[in-house]
């Protein structure tokens, strides 16, 4: 059976389904999929020996605004809660650097696939493996729906943020 993703935004009806919220507000254990929670020791791209407790951490520590370079304090976070960095507080966003002590920027398409897809494919190899598992057995008997804030599974579609819910349906049936 197949692994969908929904919005969690709209009012879902599908009573013959399993219904799995994976977002940050998701309840244990699913919670674990957000991007948000802190799995610990996660190895940051392009940074040799750097870790971070979150996929979030990551992809907001090395943000770079027009007023602000990387915040290595994201890296730490374990609440979370406070990892947002956001364009009315520092201005536009340039781009994402290229390791935390890297000499360029990363332009949006390209920071998805060198630094949110893989830490985000690290964290399910390596921190999800028996969550996988169990939406997988699920599968097998059931429909399976994916709660997000967002439905885009496209890494090149740059209009729309990218979900993590696509990403883990992606995963738990192509692998």
């Amino acid at each position: 059976m197949p692994i969908e993703v929904a919005s969690k935004r709209r009012k879902l009806t599908r009573p013959d389904a399993v219904v799995i919220d994976v977002t940050s507000r998701g309840p244990e254990p699913w919670v674990r999929f957000s991007p948000f929670y802190p799995h610990g020791a996660i190895p940051v791209p392009l940074s040799p020996g750097v870790t971070s407790e979150s996929v979030e951490g990551v992809w907001q520590a090395l943000k770079v605004f027009e007023s602000a370079d990387v915040d290595p304090s994201k890296l730490t976070v374990t609440s979370m809660k406070g990892l947002k960095r956001t364009v009315r507080r520092f201005g536009p966003v340039r781009g994402h650097r290229a390791g935390l002590t890297g000499d360029h920027l990363l332009d949006y398409r390209t920071a998805r696939h060198e630094i949110y897809l893989p830490t985000y494919r690290w964290v399910l190899e390596n921190r999800l493996q028996d969550l996988v598992s169990r939406l997988r057995d699920l599968a097998e008997s059931a429909d399976v729906v994916l709660l997000d804030y967002t439905t885009n599974g496209d890494p090149d579609d740059l209009k729309t943020p990218l979900s993590h819910a696509a990403l883990i349906a992606d995963y738990a049936s192509n692998g």
